[in-house]
Order: structure tokens, then C-alpha cells, then sequence
């Protein structure tokens, strides 16, 4: 009886954002409230999914005994199961309801935290071992696509960049907010046994894997009495893949794996890439800033792209990002005037134009589609509300779709890094691979959207 009043009552029969009035007496107050609990959930989650990128670094301090590659596929395995997640969990906000997904979604990444805990205690574990965890951190990154696809339903098309910058940006904080985290709690014995080193210190390496459990039971609990569904907005999977048939989110797709994928893919890669250029140097407790800087960027560039068009916000920010890839090459060791510090300005760079285009590209997204699909219905004599009602909710799937394409970057970028040191000892062969393709996407842009006005706004 209780849950099916819980449901009654957070089911939202009326909802029309694009009405000004009810927008501003009503709904922002709504919308609001769900962006907010779906930040705190989607924070949390990108804090599991970037587990590895600060667990790798401390295995075989703890008496592991993994190649550098192996760890490097270990930081890299959850982008890529979490790119693959993404794809059904695109689709499966309109056929559960956001609110039901989001406290499923949410509950269950106790599971990987709880099993890598135990898992990092016993040096005998088998690798095999962590890599099911690895890839079962991916499920947290598969809720980027899910969150983002249902907020994008609560806003309407002038606010999309703002709403879909904040709850990505503030998401994307997670990464930063464990990378920071996890160097300071596993020195702390509060929760699980230690590991003496080599040096008489010990590591509470657990700790990075268990301290976010409760966070996560909270979290849930808060989506479950907090959030809301919105009625007229359930579609089936066989309603929303016609949207796969559509050029432009394929394109769309390369330039949000373009931005936000190395965004993720650095995030993941960076203090492995630091550790193995500049082993000197202790990159445990700087490697936060990157990501921090990034998600602070994403929800800028979507505010950005909401004023100034996010064609020409993506257009710049890609002139950016093959500049700093292009330094890049100047400030690994060997190179003429090479040091720690030009190398981590210049990474610092493309950590936040990574972030700023990751805002940008999905404003992009939300704009055209959402123009794009009313234009068709309303040319098929659909009237305005039920071309409204498709193009919101093909929206939401592209959408959640792009975000997969996005998310191999964070699979590819340091399993590339961890095959070029392999093959040569030296990231410049993935490095060239980065700088071509970021020239490829500012041509794209250019051509495809920055001199068409219909998708400039």
C-alpha cells in the first residue's frame, strides 16, 4: 500500500516546462529538487567508476605483484564495460520511470565496493578477480546516461545546456571528489585491516572502496522519496531506437567521445601516465585537480553554450584541445625544457577543455535534436504538442546513447597509453592519435554545424 502511494504521489500528471507560467510557478521548483538529488546520486556513481584510476596506483605497493599494462587495463576496464552499460540504460528511463531507475541504478554499485574491499586485503587474489570488479564499476557509468536522458525531460530547451551542465558537471565532480578522498582515507585505520610497507607505514586500501557505501544507501533512499516520474513520457525500446537511424548522432557521438571521452579517459589514465613520466614525483595527491577542473568546466560550458551557441563554444574549445595535445609533446622527458610542471599546466589545460566541451557538445545534442525532430513531426502534420512529446523523448534517448559513444574514450585513452609504453616506452604514439583526432572534430564541427544558423542557436 505504501509504495503504491509513494508511486501516486511522485507521479507527475501535468508537467509542461516549456509554459512559462507553469514553468515558473510550478515546475522550476520541481525540476529543481529531482536536478539536485540526481547530481548527489550521479556524483557518487562517478566516484565508483573511477575506483580503479586510485586503487591501480597502490596494488603492488600492498603486495600485488601486476605489469604496468595490467594496471593500466584495470584503470581502463571500467570506461569500457560502462560505455557498453550505457547503451541499454539509454532507453530504459522511459520504459521504468526515471525515479525507479535511479534507486536501482544507484543501490546496486554497494556491490563492487563491497567485493573490492575485500578483494585488495588478500594479495593472493587473482587478477581475474579484479577484473570483474573493474568491470562491474563500469555499471557506475553506465548512470550517466540514464540520469542525463531524465533531467533533460524535467527542463525546458532554453535551460537544457544550464540543467544538463550542472547535473554532468557536478556528476563529473566525482571523480575529482574520490581522487581526492582516496589518497587520504586509506591512511586512516577506521575501517578495514591494514598493510605494512617496505617503509613501516601501513594502507588501509579498502577504505577508497568501502567509505562510499553508506553515501550510496543515502542516496538511494533520497531518490526514492524524493524524485519524481513524469506521465506521457513512458515509451517501450522499439519506440526509441529509431533515433539510432539518425547521421547526426553519430557525429555527435565522435565529438562527445572527443571531449568528454578525454575527459573520463584522462581521468582514468593521468596519475598512471604521471607515475610512469615522472616517477619522482608523488601524483597521488595532485591527480585530483584534473577531473576537478573538468567537471567544473562542463557545467560552465553548458551555461556558456546556452548564451553564446554551443557550435561556437565546441568550435573554440576544439582549436584549444589540439593546441594543449600539441604542447603536450614539448613537456615529456627528453623533450627540450621538459619538467614536471609543464607537463601538469599543459594536462591541466586539457583536463578543462575536455570538461568545457563536454558541456558544449551536449547542448549541441539537446538543441538539435529537439529542433530537428519537431521540424520532421510538425512537416508529417503531427500537431505541436505530440511533436513536442516525440522530440523530448527522442531527445532523452540520443542523449543517453551519445553518452556511451563518449564513454569508450575512457577505455581507449589508457589502454593506448599502456600499449604505446609497452611497444616503445614512450605515450607519444598515443599522444599523435589524440592530436589528429581532436584536428578531425574541429573540421567536423565546422563544416557540419558552425556556418548552418539553424542548429547555432
Amino acid at each position: 500500500m505504501s509504495h503504491s502511494f509513494q508511486s501516486e504521489k511522485s507521479l507527475l500528471r501535468q508537467w509542461s516546462p516549456e509554459d512559462p507560467q507553469f514553468w515558473q510557478q510550478t515546475g522550476q521548483k520541481i525540476a529543481r529538487r529531482n536536478l539536485w538529488i540526481s547530481v548527489s546520486a550521479l556524483l557518487l556513481a562517478f566516484c565508483v567508476w573511477m575506483l580503479f584510476s586510485a586503487v591501480a596506483v597502490n596494488l603492488n605497493r600492498v603486495g600485488f605483484n601486476f605489469t604496468v599494462d595490467q594496471l593500466f587495463l584495470l584503470t581502463a576496464l571500467p570506461s569500457l564495460s560502462g560505455a557498453l552499460f550505457r547503451v541499454p540504460y539509454s532507453f530504459i528511463v522511459p520504459v521504468l520511470g526515471g525515479r525507479l531507475w535511479t534507486v536501482i541504478s544507484t543501490a546496486i554499485l554497494v556491490v563492487p565496493c563491497l567485493w573490492l574491499g575485500f578483494a585488495v586485503q588478500d594479495p593472493s587474489t587473482p587478477y581475474s578477480v579484479f577484473i570483474i570488479i573493474a568491470l562491474l564499476c563500469g555499471l557506475a557509468g553506465a548512470n550517466f546516461a540514464s540520469s542525463m536522458g531524465n533531467i533533460s525531460l524535467f527542463f525546458p530547451k532554453n535551460r537544457q545546456g544550464s540543467a544538463l551542465g550542472i547535473n554532468g558537471g557536478l556528476g563529473n565532480l566525482g571523480v575529482s571528489v574520490m581522487q581526492l578522498l582516496a589518497p587520504l582515507v586509506i591512511v586512516v585505520p577506521f575501517i578495514s585491516g591494514g598493510v605494512t610497507l617496505a617503509d613501516g607505514s601501513s594502507l588501509w586500501l579498502a577504505n577508497a572502496a568501502w567509505i562510499w557505501v553508506p553515501f550510496l544507501i543515502i542516496a538511494s533512499l533520497a531518490a526514492w522519496f524524493g524524485m519524481n516520474d513524469i506521465a506521457g513520457f513512458r515509451a517501450s525500446l522499439r519506440e526509441q531506437l529509431p533515433v539510432l537511424k539518425s547521421a547526426h548522432l553519430w557525429i555527435l557521438g565522435m565529438l562527445y567521445l572527443a571531449t568528454f571521452g578525454s575527459f573520463i579517459g584522462f581521468s582514468a589514465g593521468f596519475a598512471m601516465l604521471a607515475k610512469t613520466q615522472y616517477p619522482q614525483v608523488d601524483i597521488i595527491h595532485l591527480a585530483f585537480f584534473g577531473p576537478l577542473l573538468g567537471a567544473l568546466a562542463r557545467s560552465a560550458g553548458g551555461m556558456m553554450s546556452d548564451k553564446f551557441g554551443g557550435v561556437r563554444v565546441t568550435t573554440i574549445n576544439f582549436m584549444l584541445m589540439t593546441l594543449f595535445s600539441a604542447l603536450l609533446f614539448l613537456t615529456l622527458p627528453g623533450s627540450r625544457g621538459a619538467s614536471f610542471f609543464s607537463f601538469y599546466v599543459v594536462f591541466m589545460g586539457l583536463f578543462l577543455t575536455a570538461g568545457l566541451g563536454s558541456g558544449s557538445t551536449y547542448q549541441m545534442i539537446a538543441v538539435i535534436f529537439r529542433q530537428r525532430t519537431q521540424q520532421r513531426m510538425l512537416a508529417l502534420g503531427h500537431s505541436a504538442q505530440e511533436a513536442q512529446h516525440v522530440a523530448i523523448t527522442d531527445t532523452a534517448a540520443a542523449l543517453g546513447f551519445i553518452s556511451a559513444l563518449g564513454a569508450v574514450g575512457g577505455f581507449f585513452i589508457p589502454k593506448a597509453f599502456g600499449t604505446s609504453l609497452a611497444m616503445t616506452g614512450s605515450p607519444i604514439g598515443a599522444m599523435k592519435i589524440f592530436l589528429i583526432f581532436y584536428l578531425i572534430c574541429l573540421v567536423v564541427t565546422w563544416l557540419l554545424y558552425g556556418r548552418r544558423k539553424a542548429t547555432n542557436s
